[in-house]
């Protein structure tokens, strides 16, 4: 098993003028322009996605599901909040603003939807967190970091007051790149408006287990996942600003590791080295653990 950390100093999100010109000389490094279309693209997902839930499910249909009346009052809340950030991401972007796309979000009960809430929270915080390196100026810093921390805040409460569990990882977050986190958004995505133009992102095949559900720690795993090729591979698991890596046999199986604790995203990866969009075979996969108030989580 190997192992890298995120060494450069975390740089918080800050979102200026939309200038889209390129922050670097790479050809595929994406413009602010892009980045801020790919976020609002999140922020229509997860405004879809709470208009949907509220509509399907009543107050009484909350506390039928054996949750306290005040859930969904918080799950409405956070559903003002994703319309004023699709709001405020849509002004900024003027002319260049996507439209929101067709989704085929599957409503199971309510608690189904806290859970959900936790998913997408989360992954939105992450997805701005990975971002903010293609990000630029000042002019809305502070609103712009506001956004980030909100997603932050939602996912904590959905977990911990809302599902009685952890309502953070680790002492840092894990930034997703924009493929990585549209990896996982577009498994909700039906179609999107041939108007809206083709960002330079793109999802990865799937990620998960044989036996379905999450992996169990300490226990050898075996994945499913699509690849042609027969090169060595990883399993690369990201949590916070760590990465560990652990070599893939050749029927697919990994020792998975029997540390882990909150939200893990893992990748196959055909580099021990660094995780990258040209390298990654499959995934992510998110992965959560909870842990008691009981334990050490430095």
């Amino acid at each position: 098993m190997k192992s890298s950390a995120l060494v450069a100093p975390f740089i918080i999100l800050c979102i200026g003028a939309v200038s889209g010109t390129p922050l670097g000389k790479r050809d595929d490094v994406p413009t602010v322009t892009q980045t801020l279309q790919f976020a609002l693209t999140l922020e229509h997902l997860e405004d879809a996605y709470y208009t949907g839930a509220l509509a399907k499910f009543s107050e009484a249909d909350f506390e039928k599901d054996g949750l306290p009346h005040w859930v969904r009052g918080r799950i409405s809340e956070i559903s003002q909040h994703e319309k004023t950030h699709v709001g405020f991401l849509t002004d900024m972007l003027g002319a260049d603003a996507v439209a929101p796309c067709t989704y085929n979000f599957k409503y199971t009960d309510p608690r189904g939807v806290l859970a959900m809430t936790k998913s997408l929270e989360t992954v939105g915080t992450d997805a701005y967190l990975g971002a903010a390196q293609f990000l630029s100026g000042k002019r809305v810093m502070t609103a712009a970091a506001s956004i980030l921390a909100t997603e932050a805040r939602q996912a904590a409460w959905a977990n911990s007051a809302g599902l009685n569990s952890e309502p953070w990882s680790g002492s840092f977050e894990t930034p997703l790149s924009p493929s990585q986190a549209f990896t996982i958004a577009s498994q909700y995505i039906a179609s999107c408006p041939s108007s809206n133009p083709t960002l330079p992102f793109k999802a990865f095949p799937a990620l998960t287990i044989a036996a379905k559900g999450t992996p169990a720690l300490g226990k050898t795993v075996k994945l499913a996942y699509e690849d042609s090729g027969s090169d060595p591979r990883w399993l690369a698991i990201m949590s916070g600003l760590e990465t560990r890596y652990f070599k893939i046999d050749g029927d697919h199986q990994v020792a998975f590791p029997d540390n882990l604790q909150g939200v893990v995203y893992a990748v196959v990866t055909s580099s021990d080295e660094a995780v990258t969009d040209a390298s990654t075979i499959a995934g992510p996969a998110m992965w959560a653990y909870p842990f008691p108030s009981s334990a050490s989580n430095p």
